[in-house]
């Protein structure tokens, strides 16, 4: 069992509240705008499966039994397993989303490399973070230190920490887009729908969208 397990349900609901209902319906769209067409894609971190329903994408993994009770109710094709150690054939997708989940995993690395062995030629890795920089992640590194059952388990790395990695497994970043552009809170709808292109440090919410250069 995970320590996402007992806060599957819990998790989910969050984004039916006033602000995870806008927050998410923001960051689709900025996900939606670098994501292109795509034929075959995995989410890795997939949750309850909000954001791979929200893009159409088919497969999803999670370690968490109990969230991908919830992803498979939304349609999704779940395999339980760790980003670290990806159960699928080498080149099958065109497209690999990570949204957030990012700084939850024990070895980025690790997990950049294996998004590299299952992805095509020229196939795409969407990135959906909080990168260090941004207030956004005092703002949940304070709640981490309060006790906050999930945030206690983040790691927030920052624009640069994400580019190396990213150098390091072959790739390539095309485009970014930055968006909830406001003070940091959890409680009212967000109140600002600008999505910035490029990397803006005070983001909540910044989009990658990194190419594997041919091999």
């Amino acid at each position: 069992m995970t320590p996402f397990d007992s806060l599957a349900l819990k998790y989910d609901l969050w984004y039916e509240k006033p602000f995870g209902r806008s927050a998410f319906e923001l960051e689709v769209k900025c996900l939606k705008e670098l994501a292109g067409e795509f034929d075959s894609a995995l989410e890795v971190g997939v949750g309850t499966g909000r954001f791979a329903e929200a893009l159409g994408v088919e497969f999803g993994l999670d370690p968490s039994y109990e969230m991908l009770k919830l992803a498979r109710d939304r349609g999704i094709k779940c395999v339980q397993g760790a980003g670290e150690n990806l159960p699928f054939r080498n080149e099958v997708f065109d497209l690999v989303l990570i949204v957030v989940s990012i700084c939850f995993v024990d070895n980025p690395a690790e997990v950049l490399e294996e998004c590299r062995r299952v992805l095509k030629r020229g196939g795409t890795l969407l990135l959906g973070l909080i990168v260090r920089e941004s207030r956004w992640a005092d703002f949940y590194i304070k709640k981490a230190r309060e006790g906050h059952p999930i945030y206690r388990h983040a790691t927030f790395y920052s624009l640069r920490d994400i580019e190396v990695l990213l150098e390091s497994k072959g790739f390539r970043i095309e485009r970014m887009l930055s968006t909830l552009l406001e003070e940091p809170q959890d409680e009212e709808p967000v109140s600002k729908g600008d999505i910035l292109e490029g990397f803006e440090p005070l983001a909540g919410f910044t989009c990658i969208k990194a190419t594997l250069e041919l091999r």
